[in-house]
């Protein structure tokens, strides 16, 4: 968690390159899991300065994460048992500083 933003009526804010690499889109509803101190927060996205490695909890939820604890930011999809067969989820593991690590 690099930012805390009390004064937002919500949301998470994420480095649009790391939405982008983990297939988020902007509006769409994800739970967030504090690692640190294991809250755990539904809310929705909006996208931050791409390369920025931003992840900012805004509002009141601020009051449940902190700046440096470690999350998870999970996004889920409803689907026909066909395709979730096939489905392969994205996982981003982001290097120093929240950035994109090429492979």
């Amino acid at each position: 968690m690099t930012e805390a933003n009390l004064d937002y009526i919500g949301s998470i804010t994420i480095d649009e390159a790391l939405m982008e690499a983990a297939g988020i889109y902007a509006g769409e509803r994800v739970q967030i899991v504090d690692n640190t101190n294991g809250a755990r927060i539904e809310t929705y996205v909006i996208p931050g300065r791409r390369g920025s490695g931003c992840i900012c909890i805004n509002g009141a939820a601020a009051h449940r994460v902190n700046v440096g604890d470690t999350v998870i930011i999970m996004a889920y999809a409803l689907m026909e048992p066909e395709e979730a067969k096939a489905f392969k989820p994205s996982i981003v593991f982001p290097g120093e500083g929240n950035r994109l690590v090429e492979s």
